[in-house]
């Protein structure tokens, strides 16, 4: 999978990562960078095969994978480092929640040639230090993973990387070019029209989708308002209006083709357009780094 990981930063969830590394033999070497000499001497002593580097040099050319498990606070020197010294065939993911901030960071500071996905484990404790860690944290517990334009080959690498710790994965796409909602809607804008549908996390917290109702067609509805409902194997969720404005279409394929929605939340399973009557109102609408905190926050 992985032949070179490096871990940067190796407090209880750092830990946890490498104890799972081992365990599972993900890879054939890994490597500690930890700023802390107590923390240092502790993860010395979970297996002698751990390699700790005391400076982020040349030696991390050879990284297949970095995970940052740090405090978002020190990011920025972190990827001053990578940006110098690391290969744009390897891999960077990270394991903090403030996604908003993280993906702004990236975008400024982070080099175009290097690769970046996010994940968002979510597991932890509040003990605090390596030697609280443990191989199984991470055991049948939801890991969300930002989907990006980074190469498929090495998104998948990352999936099997997090399955063999023992999450399981939600891949979530979140386009920029949309703007989104608290209730999970995105929207698309085309001059006073706007198309709406339910974002990817949303589809796939409903799981599979058997029917999706709009009877509200020709009728104007202020923004909240219930237009519809989406019905799923276990659950049936009500659909609320982004912008205040008259429904103009359904997407009518969605009566024979419900399961669009989970295929292609963004294209095929778009559910209704709008023409919107308050412009004041799309600026109470999300942009993609806004909702990616909702969702992994």
């Amino acid at each position: 999978m992985f032949n070179n990981i490096l871990i940067i930063g190796c407090g209880m969830i750092g830990s946890s990562i490498l104890r799972g590394a081992i365990s599972q033999k993900i890879c054939k070497n890994i490597y500690v960078f930890e700023k802390n000499k107590k923390y240092r001497n502790q993860i010395k002593k979970i297996n002698k095969k751990i390699i700790i580097i005391k400076k982020l040099d040349k030696k991390i050319e050879k990284m297949n994978l970095v995970v940052i498990s740090t405090p978002m606070s020190e990011y920025y020197q972190f990827i001053i480092k990578l940006n110098n010294f690391l290969s744009h065939k390897s891999l960077i993911t990270d394991v903090g929640s403030t996604r908003s901030n993280v993906s702004k960071l990236i975008k400024q500071k982070l080099s175009k040639k290097l690769n970046w996905i996010m994940s968002h484990p979510i597991a932890g404790s509040e003990a605090s230090g390596p030697k609280y860690g443990s191989q199984n944290l991470f055991k049948n517990k939801w890991c969300i993973l930002i989907k990006n334009k980074t190469k498929k080959s090495l998104e998948t690498k990352l999936v099997r990387f997090w399955k063999k710790l023992g999450s399981k994965i939600i891949l979530m796409n979140i386009p920029e070019n949309l703007k989104y909602t608290k209730d999970h809607e995105w929207v698309s804008i085309d001059g006073e029209t706007a198309t709406v549908g339910i974002t990817h996390f949303a589809q796939s917290e409903l799981g599979d989708i058997v029917y999706v109702e709009i009877e509200t067609l020709g009728e104007k509805l202020e923004r909240e308002a219930v237009f519809g409902t989406v019905e799923a194997v276990k659950t049936v969720s009500d659909l609320f209006l982004p912008l205040t404005g008259e429904i103009i279409e359904f997407n009518a394929d969605l009566e024979s083709e419900p399961e669009a929605v989970n295929e292609d939340p963004y294209g095929k399973g778009w559910m209704i357009k709008i023409k919107f009557s308050d412009e004041s109102e799309l600026e109470t609408l999300l942009d993609a780094s806004a909702y990616q905190e909702i969702i992994g926050g």
